[in-house]
């Protein structure tokens, strides 16, 4: 596998046990992103999307094929390594916000660096992102006193403050109002400018699919198209 790509698959296969029956979710996947590339990720229900995204997030093993993240064969992995890997890698954000009711918004973001071991003071990176968030004035406020473009974006600070190297999306703007979706979109789209960050994003707006730079079009378990 090459040496230049942060994420890499080869025949990447998974199969789950339903009862007695094998289903297959990935059937042989092939994928090569490069560092700050921005991936949009589309395709009908059951055709994979969240399955690959579970295995690169570490979230699950592959029943079989290769795959390799920020240089680290998953597939030998073990339960401990892509525990590390989901604490330092990488990022995930989700259509549910997932936020901590009983705490601000600031130590919703800062849960991160104490689940990973990190100081609770975060680098300039992060400053940065949280200006490009605009959500500086709402820190000291919980959850239900912000609205849900303002959660996201919190579930969004929350994600990166460990500065990882990949961001996964997994329908990000599923719960969110046109006005929110677009802000949102747009602020993945700076942090991916701006910070560099690598940014896999599923979605199944294409309205959204389009502040990519790609497409990965998906089906059955396969990768079908790459616009």
């Amino acid at each position: 596998m090459s040496n230049g790509a942060i994420i890499e698959t080869h025949d990447l296969r998974k199969t789950y046990r339903v009862g007695k029956v094998d289903v297959p979710a990935l059937r042989g996947v092939d994928l090569t992103v490069e560092p700050g590339d921005f991936l949009s990720i589309v395709g009908p229900s059951g055709s994979g999307k969240s399955t690959l995204f579970h295995i690169i997030g570490g979230l699950t093993p592959p029943t079989a094929g290769r795959i390799s993240v920020a240089g680290q064969d998953l597939a030998a992995m073990t339960d401990a390594g892509r525990t590390q890997l989901r604490k330092r890698t990488v990022g995930f954000v989700f259509q549910k916000f997932n936020l901590l009711p009983n705490l601000t918004a600031r130590d919703n973001i800062a849960i991160a660096r104490y689940i990973a071991g990190m100081e609770a003071a975060p680098g300039k990176e992060f400053e940065e992102a949280l200006g490009l968030m605009g959500i500086a004035n709402r820190l000291d406020h919980k959850p239900n006193a912000l609205s849900g473009g303002e959660q996201q974006r919190i579930a969004i600070a929350r994600a990166i403050v460990n500065q990882p190297a990949i961001l996964l999306a997994d329908e990000p703007t599923g719960n969110l109002d046109t006005e929110n979706s677009k802000t949102v979109l747009a602020l993945l789209r700076d942090l991916n400018a701006r910070l560099g960050q690598t940014i896999l994003m599923i979605t199944h707006n294409p309205e959204a699919a389009a502040y990519g730079h790609q497409t990965v079009h998906m089906r059955d378990g396969r990768i079908v198209e790459r616009t």
